[in-house]
C-alpha cells in the first residue's frame, strides 16, 4: 500500500485505529511564521517517526503524561513503516461543507490544519483548501464565498502557503480552491469499478426499509435481497441512474462490505443517491452524488493529503474511509493512501455550536443575523472585533485530545484580552458623562495634550487630546457624597475609592488636578448634572508641586467642545447558563436578557472619530483580494474595555462595539454605590476578589479559596546585598491598574540561594502566592511568595524545585482546585487569624507519585490546575509544598 506522499510502501495491514491524544500549546514568546510556537505531540510524532522529517518550532516543554501521548504515539509508530525514502509534500486540507456558515468550532480544524503543515516547512508542508460539495440540496454559492472569507480572515497575518501554479489564487491555501465537484467524474469512475469488483451493488430498498435491515448494535443486519445483482445488471442500473431515467429515492448504489460487522457504518452503506437538483458549481451535469464519506477519501487521495485530520465523531467512519482508499488506489485510479487521524471537536460553554440551534437563533429572530456579534460564527466574532490572533491563540492554547472537554468562555475572552492589550491604541470614552466646568479657565483657551497612542508602542506615535474649560467625566468617577448614592452609604465612600469627591481632588490624566467646589443638581432627582472645579496650573502633565501630596486618584476626561458622539453596543454572553437547554430542557430559555445593553451619545476624544472616518474611506476603496474589516479598528476605551467598530458605522453615526471588558467581571456581585469595577456577577476572576462579607449572610470560603494562588514569570534574578541565603527576583504577576495598564512588577526575596541556578530561575513561570502581607526581608520588602516542592530534608542536603506552569498559561492568571469552586481570594491576608489560613492550606499541599501538585482536603486529594492544565514538579515526586 502506498502512503500518500511516500516513495515506498507502508508496512502490511494498513494503519492501526488510532486511540491516541496530543496537545497543542501555544507561547507567544517563540517566534514561528504565526508568531506563536508548539509543543511536540501526537500528530507531529507521528509524522515525525513516519517520514524521517523533523518539524520546526516545536517549543520545548519536557515530558508530558497528558492522554499519554508519548506511549501512544510510540505504539502508532511501531505499525507504521519507518519510512526514510519519504519524499513529501506533508499535506493537510480544511475541507468543509458549503451549507452554512462557519463558527468556532470550524476555526479550531481551520487553526489545527494550517498550522500541522507550517511545522513541516522541511517537508515542504502545506495546506488545501476544499470544499466537499457533494450534496446540492443545501449548499449555496453564498455561503462558498462566506467559508472562503472566513478562512481568509482567520489566517489573516500569516504567511501564505505559495505555489507554482498560483496565479488566480486568492487565499492563504495552498493553490487555488478545490471542490470535491472537481472530481465528479473520477469518483463516478471508482463506483463503476466497484461494481465490476463485486463490491457495490444498485439496491432499491427504500430509506425506510434500509434502516430495518441496517440492524442494531447488538443485532447483525440482513442482506438486501438485491444485494447479488449480477455486475452486468449493476452496471446497466447505475449507467441509468446517471442517465437520469428514474426519480429521486427509485435506487441507490450501495457499498458490498458486511451486514454483520458490529460497526454500522460498515454495513453496505450507501455510496451514490439519486438527487435531480443543479449544483452551484456544475449545474445539471449530474443527477446522481457520491456520499460524502466515499467521495471523501477519493477526494483526499487525488490531491495526495497525507494526514486527514477530522474530529472525532468521524473515528467510526475510519474504516469506511480505509476501505474505500485502498481500493481506489489497486484501481489505479489514485496514486497513494492517505491516513485519517481524529481528534475532539471544540466544546464551548455559554453558547453553542450546533447548526440547527444557530438556525434557530436567526430564524426566530434571537439574533440579528448570522453576523450578529453575540454569535459564535467567525462572521459575528470578527464584526464584534476579536482579531484573527486571539481565536488562533484560544485554538492553540486550548489544544487537541481524544477527550471531549467543554471550554470555559473566559479563556477565549482572555486571549481577546492578551491579543488587543498588545495590539489596541488607548483613547478616552465617556460611557455615562458628567460635566465639569473649570471656573479658572479662559473660555476660548485650548490646550493640545500630545500623549501616546499606545504605553508600550512608541512606533504606533502619539494622539492630540484637546483641553478646554468644558470637560466630560465618567459619573462613575464622581461619588455624591450628598445625593443619594451618598445617603445610601451613610454619606461614606465606598471602601478604596480614590477618585472625585465634593472638596476633594483628582487628577485628569495626562493633564491638570482639579478640586471639586460646587455641584449643579436637576431638581427632580437630586442626581449631579454639572460640577464647577478649579484647577491647579502647577500640576500640569503629572507635576505634584514641591511640599505637597500626591494626589493619588487619576481618571480619563474629554473636552467637551472638540468631542464626538457615538453609539456603544455593550455585548456580553448570549447565554447566562454554561450548557444552555441542559436543565431547563430549551436552550432559548437560557438566554441572557442582557446579552446587548445600546449606550447612546458616548462621548470619545476627536482622535477616534477622525481614525474610524479614515478607516470607513479606506474600506470603501479597498479591494476584494486584500479586504478590511471595520473591526480591524480596535480601541481600549480606558478603564471601560476593548471595543472596535462596528460595519454598521456611516460617516453620520459611527458605532462601536465591545469586544471584551478588561477584566474578567462574569459573575462577581456588583459592588456597592458608584464606583465599583464589576459589571455582571463574576464566576471565575483573572484578579482577587474582596471576600465576601456582612450579616453572616455569605457562605463561609474553603481556606484554599481564599489564597490567591496565581501564574507568573520571574523576570529577573540575582543574590540578596545582605543575605547569602536569599535570592531576590522581579515577578510578573500580570497586576493592572485601574486603567487596565500593567504594574510594575513585583518583588520577591525566597531562600533559594544554592538551591537552583540563577539562569534556570530567569523566564521561568512559576506559582506565587499575591494576597499574603508583605514582609521585610533583610531590608527588601517580598510582595509575593514562590511556591515550591521540596524533599523535607534542612540545609545544604534539601532539594528544591520550583512549581512548574504552562508556558501558555498568562500571567495572573487565578489557579484553581480540582472538583473546586472557583477561588474567591481576600484581598489580604494581613490578620492573625487569614494568615493561619495560609498555614492550613500550606500543611495540606502536597505532589502526588505523578509529579502534580494538590491539596489533599480531608479524604479527598484535588489537583491544582490552570486554564490549559495542571500543576506539575520535574522529578521531586511524593513531596511536600510550600
Amino acid at each position: 500500500m502506498m502512503m500518500c506522499g511516500s516513495t515506498t510502501a507502508a508496512a502490511a495491514g494498513g494503519i492501526p485505529r488510532m486511540m491516541l491524544g496530543l496537545i497543542l500549546l501555544a507561547a507567544a514568546s517563540v517566534p514561528l511564521a504565526d508568531g506563536f510556537a508548539y509543543a511536540p505531540n501526537f500528530i507531529t510524532k507521528i509524522i515525525e517517526q513516519s517520514t524521517g522529517i523533523t518539524p520546526v518550532g516545536l517549543l520545548d516543554v519536557g515530558q508530558t503524561n497528558n492522554d499519554n501521548t508519548e506511549d501512544e504515539a510510540t505504539s502508532a509508530v511501531e505499525a507504521i513503516a519507518n519510512n526514510n525514502d519519504f519524499q513529501g509534500p506533508i499535506t493537510t486540507r480544511f475541507p468543509p461543507e458549503p451549507n452554512g456558515y462557519l463558527h468556532l468550532g470550524h476555526a479550531k480544524a481551520v487553526s489545527f490544519n494550517f498550522a500541522v503543515a507550517r511545522a513541516f516547512q522541511g517537508g515542504n508542508g502545506r495546506c488545501h483548501m476544499r470544499l466537499d460539495d457533494t450534496n446540492p440540496t443545501k449548499e449555496d454559492e453564498e455561503y462558498v464565498q462566506s467559508i472562503l472569507e472566513d478562512v481568509r480572515w482567520i489566517q489573516q497575518g500569516l504567511e501564505p502557503f505559495t505555489a507554482d501554479d498560483d496565479t488566480d489564487k486568492e487565499g492563504p491555501w495552498y493553490g487555488n480552491v478545490r471542490k470535491t465537484s472537481d472530481y465528479f467524474q473520477l469518483i463516478y469512475d471508482a463506483a463503476v469499478y466497484l461494481i465490476k469488483t463485486g463490491d457495490a451493488f444498485v439496491d432499491e430498498l427504500t430509506a425506510e426499509e434500509m434502516r430495518e435491515y441496517r440492524g442494531t448494535l447488538t443485532e447483525p443486519g440482513k442482506e438486501s435481497p438485491w444485494r447479488d445483482r449480477s455486475v452486468e445488471e449493476n452496471l446497466s442500473l447505475f449507467e441509468k441512474m446517471k442517465n437520469g431515467e428514474f426519480e429521486n429515492g427509485r435506487y441507490a448504489l450501495r457499498a458490498k462490505i458486511d451486514m454483520s460487522s458490529p460497526n454500522l457504518n460498515m454495513r453496505d452503506p450507501v455510496i451514490y443517491r439519486i438527487k435531480h437538483e443543479s449544483h452551484q458549481a456544475t449545474g445539471d451535469d449530474w443527477c446522481i452524488y457520491p456520499m460524502y464519506d466515499f467521495s471523501h477519501p477519493i477526494a483526499d487521495a487525488v490531491e495526495g493529503i497525507t494526514h486527514s485530520l477530522c474530529t472525532l465523531e468521524f473515528e467510526d467512519h475510519r474504516p469506511l474511509y480505509d476501505w474505500t482508499a485502498e481500493r481506489v488506489l489497486k484501481a489505479d485510479l489514485v496514486s497513494c493512501q492517505p491516513r485519517q487521524i481524529e481528534f475532539s471537536r471544540l466544546n464551548l460553554k455559554y453558547t453553542v455550536l450546533s447548526k440547527r440551534k444557530l438556525i434557530k437563533l436567526v430564524e426566530d429572530k434571537y439574533v440579528t443575523g448570522w453576523d450578529d456579534p453575540r454569535m459564535p460564527t467567525l462572521s459575528g466574532v470578527r464584526r464584534r472585533g476579536m482579531p484573527p490572533a486571539a481565536i488562533r491563540l484560544f485554538c492553540e492554547r486550548m489544544g487537541i485530545s481524544k477527550s471531549d472537554s467543554n471550554i470555559d468562555f473566559t479563556i477565549m475572552e482572555d486571549c481577546a484580552r492578551e491579543v488587543l492589550d498588545d495590539e489596541s491604541p488607548r483613547a478616552f470614552a465617556i460611557l455615562d458623562p458628567l460635566k465639569v466646568t473649570i471656573k479658572n479657565w479662559d473660555d476660548s483657551t485650548k490646550e493640545d495634550f500630545g500623549v501616546p497612542r499606545h504605553p508600550k508602542k512608541n512606533e504606533l506615535g502619539e494622539r492630540t487630546v484637546p483641553f478646554g474649560k468644558n470637560v466630560y467625566i465618567e459619573r462613575s468617577d464622581f461619588f455624591d457624597l450628598e445625593g443619594p448614592e451618598g445617603l445610601s452609604n451613610g454619606g461614606r465612600a465606598p471602601k478604596g475609592f480614590k477618585r472625585l469627591l465634593p472638596g476633594g481632588k483628582v487628577r485628569l490624566k495626562y493633564a491638570y488636578v482639579i478640586s471639586c467646589d460646587e455641584i449643579v443638581r436637576d431638581p427632580e432627582t437630586n442626581e449631579p448634572t454639572e460640577l464647577v472645579c478649579t484647577l491647579y496650573p502647577e500640576t500640569r502633565a503629572g507635576v505634584t508641586p514641591e511640599g505637597e501630596a500626591r494626589v493619588k486618584g487619576i481618571i480619563q476626561w474629554v473636552e467637551a467642545s472638540t468631542a464626538a458622539k457615538v453609539q456603544v453596543m455593550q455585548y456580553d454572553r448570549l447565554f447566562k447558563v454554561e450548557e444552555p437547554g441542559k436543565d431547563s430542557g430549551e436552550f432559548t430559555d437560557d438566554i441572557n436578557t442582557e446579552s446587548l445593553k445600546i449606550i447612546n451619545d458616548v462621548i470619545v476624544e476627536p482622535s477616534v472619530a477622525m481614525d474610524a472616518l479614515s478607516m470607513i474611506d479606506r474600506i470603501q476603496n479597498s479591494s476584494t483580494e486584500d479586504k478590511l474589516y471595520h473591526s480591524a479598528l480596535t480601541y481600549q476605551f480606558e478603564r471601560s474595555g476593548y471595543f472596535a467598530l462596528d460595519s454598521s458605522s456611516t460617516e453620520m453615526n459611527l458605532v462601536f462595539n465591545r469586544v471584551v471588558t478588561l477584566r474578567d467581571t462574569w459573575g462577581a456581585p456588583p459592588a456597592g454605590g458608584r464606583g465599583g469595577k464589576a459589571e455582571q456577577p463574576k464566576q471565575k476572576s483573572q484578579q482577587a476578589n474582596p471576600r465576601r462579607q456582612g450579616g453572616g449572610q455569605a457562605p463561609i470560603l474553603e481556606d484554599a479559596r481564599r489564597v490567591a494562588l496565581r501564574a507568573g514569570t520571574i523576570l529577573e534574578a540575582g543574590p540578596h546585598p545582605e543575605a547569602d541565603s536569599l535570592i531576590v527576583c522581579k515577578l510578573d504577576c500580570g497586576d493592572k491598574d485601574e486603567a487596565g495598564e500593567a504594574e510594575e512588577p513585583r518583588t520577591v526575596v525566597a531562600g533559594l540561594a544554592g538551591k537552583i541556578p540563577y539562569e534556570k530561575l530567569t523566564n521561568r513561570k512559576v506559582v506565587c502566592i499575591t494576597n499574603l502581607k508583605p514582609a521585610k526581608m533583610r531590608g527588601i520588602e517580598s510582595t509575593a511568595m514562590l511556591l515550591a516542592a521540596s524533599d523535607g530534608k534542612e540545609g545544604d542536603d534539601e532539594t528544591v524545585e520550583l512549581l512548574d506552569v504552562p508556558d501558555s498559561v498568562p500571567n495572573g492568571e487565578l489557579l484553581s482546585f480540582e472538583n473546586m469552586d472557583p477561588c474567591e481570594p481576600d484581598g489580604m491576608l494581613k490578620s492573625k487569624g487569614a494568615l493561619k489560613v495560609w498555614d492550613r492550606v500550606k500543611s495540606k499541599l502536597k505532589v502526588n507519585e505523578n509529579g502534580e501538585a494538590t491539596y489533599q482536603d480531608d479524604d479527598t486529594t484535588r489537583k491544582l490546575l490552570t486554564s490549559v492544565g495542571p500543576i506539575t514538579v520535574e522529578s521531586l515526586k511524593e513531596s511536600i509544598i510550600g
